[in-house]
Formats: structure tokens, sequence, C-alpha cells
């Protein structure tokens, strides 16, 4: 899968693989591949028992793996489209809990632009702007809207406690949802993107407030991370914005020392 990756960044169709390697079928032998490279990686922060927090679930790929590492699952979705998925894969699990909504920075409602794709969804306008005049998704289009409920990262840890894990992917949103955070989980995972650099930015400002947090990160969807050391808020702010150029997505991940 790896080779893969590479081969589509070297034919500049590198910002496309996250829709290719999320469209697999499950009989496929790279999805085979992809799902048991993803559940190595995770399982070195995630152990069974743990709370997981999938914030933008999406279908539930995430969902799946972190079911197989024997984790508890609060899947929070708010796409009415994906929900019902959700609810057909997930619903009769115990160990999953699905949140029909958004988070950010406080609770309230919002107007989530719906795409043709569901994984480009967003509740930002101006990353929709931004990833149309690149020209990475200039062939989408957000045509619908749903109104959805917005509630917040610390109303979830109020409810069902801290989470060992939690994954966020919002499209843009992630600093509207880090924002409504006000203490450390374990480890925090949040996708950045070339043309909206400054939510990733904020998000890691935001988080060196709550605690003593180090910082990694992996690029696109190689579930790899890139440092062998773990960084500072400050460094990894720095090789984001060095990154900007080369046009290429990934997730940032935050450790919090206990």
């Amino acid at each position: 899968m790896n080779t893969i990756i590479k081969l589509l960044h070297a034919a500049k169709l590198y910002r496309f693989s996250k829709f290719i390697v999320n469209s697999l079928a499950p009989l496929n032998p790279l999805y085979i591949h992809r799902r048991k490279k993803m559940k190595e990686f995770y399982s070195r922060f995630i152990s069974k028992g743990d709370l997981c927090f999938d914030i933008g679930a999406n279908l539930g790929n995430r969902v799946e793996v972190f079911l197989k590492l024997g984790a508890y699952v609060i899947a929070v979705e708010p796409q009415r489209s994906c929900v019902l998925k959700l609810h057909k894969k997930f619903g009769a699990n115990p160990d999953v809990i699905i949140i029909p909504k958004a988070l950010g920075e406080s609770e309230g409602s919002a107007e989530l632009l719906v795409s043709d794709a569901s994984t480009i969804s967003s509740l930002s306008k101006e990353w929709i702007e931004q990833v149309k005049a690149s020209g990475r998704f200039s062939t989408y289009q957000w045509n619908k809207s749903e109104n959805v409920t917005i509630t917040t990262f610390d109303k979830l840890i109020e409810n069902y406690g801290v989470p060992v894990f939690a994954k966020i992917d919002v499209e843009g949103f992630e600093s509207k949802v880090i924002s409504g955070l006000s203490q450390p989980a374990k480890v925090i995972s949040f996708e950045f993107t070339p043309e909206f650099i400054k939510s990733a930015v904020d998000s890691i400002k935001h988080l060196t407030t709550l605690g003593k947090v180090s910082f990694n990160y992996s690029l696109g969807e190689t579930m790899t991370l890139v440092l062998s050391e773990w960084t500072s808020g400050e460094e990894m702010i720095t090789i984001l914005i060095s990154l900007r150029e080369k046009m290429v997505f990934g997730d940032v991940y935050a450790w919090f020392k206990t």
C-alpha cells in the first residue's frame, strides 16, 4: 500500500488517495492490507477496553479498526446519510455509541454543507472555498445543506469519560472542535490540509495550553509516523508551514504526558 501511495504522489494524484483507499471493497486485497496496517498503527495507542472517540466518523472505517483492537467507541457524525449507514453497520454493537451531531467550540446548531462525496462535507465555508480554489476538489459540489446540532468535546467527556484516543477528521473544522476541549486527553489526532494550515496551527496552539504535550505527524493515508522522536508544538507548526507548498495532507498526533 505504501508503494501505491508513493506512485500516486509521483503522479500528482496523491491528493485523491484518501478517496481511493476509503472506497476499496472489503474483499479487495488492498483493503485487507490497509485494514491490517491501520490496526498495527493504532495498536501503539489503543488497547483492549480503551475508550475512543471517532469525531467525523463518516462511514465508520476507523470505528471498525478501533473495535478490532477491543476499544469502546463513541462515533460522532452529523451527516444524515452517514448516520443511517453507521446505525445499519454498528447499531446492534454494544461497544459503539453513535452521536448524530457535530462538535464545535460551544453547543448550538450550524449548517453542514453536504458534498457529492460524503468524505468532504464540511461545516467550514472557508475550507471549501480554499480546496476548490486550489484545484484539489474543484470537480466536487456542495449544493446541499443540513442543519446539524453542535455539542462539544468537553460535553462528550462529561457524558462518556476521557478518551485514550480521539481521532478528528472534520474537513477544516478541526480547530473549532479542539477549541471545545478544556482538558488533556491521552492522544488526539486531527487532519491537516495544505490550503487550510491555519486550522491545524490554531489546534496545536490550543492543545499546548492544556498540558504537557508532544507532537508527530503522518502523511496522507500512509499510517506511518514521520518523526522518529516526538516534538514540540512550536516545531510541529514550523513543519506544517514547510509542508504547505508540497500540497500534501495528513494527520497531526498530539500525545499528552500524564
